[in-house]
């Protein structure tokens, strides 16, 4: 039987954060990784993925990214940049190992992990395996409708699609970028856009992800509605603000919110021109907050005044297609960016409630001992980004220290 104190599960951002924190702690800990470090940038992203966030930003503290730092790293890059911190820090990981079971030892303190190559026993545990677990793909089109379907979690390339028109569905940041590639690559494309936020990449020479920081939006605390908003950000083409009418004019259909599937016929919902409105609304909303800091503090910052120039509406918005025929419009596939689902049936603990839901605040698990670290809005707006799950991790490390005080108290007295 295999014991260590802390039992991190999960190789990617989250977990080497962990074991940054709990290292420099002095506390034991294990690292169980099933695939290769940081595997998901690896092999559960298409091919042309960068990240969203410059590389100045979206890393570590202690160890920078060697493209410029003004770049947006690739995904293999970013792989890499976790592959290298973990040896930097010398963290204990073990890959091609996973976790297939997790119980509560009986009578005592601690857990039991099952996993492919033994059992360990853990003091405590920290889940991190992140908010890509299980891509959900909503039940509006039936296998038997003769269209392929894929989701966002398994495309690669276009050439990977049978010939023919792609119809999208989801346009957050994944579903935009894919959009995009597509229409590049002669393919007919359909975008299906829900409400959204469109924040700009840059404005008066400094990235969005200077102003969220700077006007303390990274540090919004989660508010019911406010977490599941989709947010079309991209870091392709060397960074640029999504711009759906733009997409237009670089050959895509924009539609509305899928619907509904019958007789070969997709319908949308006639929300399109609200769901771009209330997009635009977003995105100047962000620029009349950056104005505003920079007049009450004095910066010598260009003003930027064509930012605020919003082309009309194509004609697909305004006048939008509630009703596609797929087959008359040449759509042979429907690429699903619809998001993930949970997936933690491996855990027989009081730490998930019945619909599997993590049962925690700010990571910190309803079932003492057990912790979750890498899921969106955990603490704040940034706690599933690289630099969010820093400061996530710290704060848990710092919860395990002071648990770790009481019991040891208990045991003296």
């Amino acid at each position: 039987m295999e014991k260590t104190e802390v039992l991190v599960i999960g190789g990617g951002q989250a977990g080497i954060a962990m074991s940054e924190h709990l290292g420099a702690a002095g506390v034991a800990h294990l690292v169980l990784e099933k695939g290769r470090v940081a595997e998901r940038w690896r092999s559960g992203r298409w091919d042309s993925l960068v990240a969203n966030g410059p590389a100045w930003h979206d890393r570590f503290p202690g160890l920078e990214f060697s493209c410029p730092p003004e770049v947006f790293p690739g995904k293999e890059e970013v792989a890499d940049y976790f592959q290298a911190y973990a040896e930097k820090i010398d963290a204990p990981v073990r890959t091609g190992v996973e976790v297939t079971g997790l119980t509560r030892l009986e009578g005592r303190h601690g857990f039991l992990a099952e996993t492919t190559v033994g059992p360990v026993e853990a003091e405590y545990v920290v889940v991190a395996t992140g908010p890509f677990q299980v891509p959900v793909i909503p039940q509006l089109v039936p296998e038997s409708a003769g269209i392929m379907q894929m989701h966002s979690a398994d495309y690669r390339n276009p050439d990977q699609l049978p010939e023919g028109g792609v119809l999208v569905v989801g346009a957050g940041s994944s579903g935009v970028q894919i959009a995009a590639e597509l229409a590049a690559s002669g393919r007919k494309t359909f975008l299906s856009v829900g409400p959204h936020g469109r924040p700009p990449r840059a404005y008066r020479g400094q990235d969005c992800c200077w102003w969220l920081g700077v006007l303390n939006r990274w540090d919004a605390e989660r508010t019911p509605g406010v977490e599941h908003v989709t947010i079309a950000v991209s870091g392709a083409r060397g960074g640029h603000t999504v711009d759906f009418r733009d997409l237009v004019q670089r050959g895509v259909t924009l539609v509305g919110r899928a619907e509904g599937f019958e007789g070969g016929h997709m319908t949308f919902a006639p929300d399109l021109p609200e769901n771009m409105a209330a997009g635009d609304r977003s995105y100047l909303a962000v620029l009349d907050a950056a104005d505003a800091y920079v007049r009450r503090n004095g910066l010598d910052m260009p003003e930027e005044p064509e930012a605020r120039v919003i082309a009309p509406d194509p004609d697909c918005v305004v006048n939008p297609i509630l009703d596609l025929d797929l087959a008359a419009a040449g759509v042979r596939t429907i690429l699903w960016a619809t998001g993930y689902t949970f997936d933690y049936s491996w855990m027989k603990t009081d730490a998930v409630d019945a619909e599997g839901q993590p049962r925690q605040l700010r990571g910190i698990s309803e079932e003492p001992g057990i912790y979750f670290l890498g899921l969106p809005w955990l603490t704040r707006r940034a706690s599933s980004f690289i630099f969010g799950v820093w400061h996530d991790a710290s704060y848990i490390r710092d919860h395990i220290l002071k648990r770790r005080a009481y019991l040891e108290f208990n045991a003296q007295s």
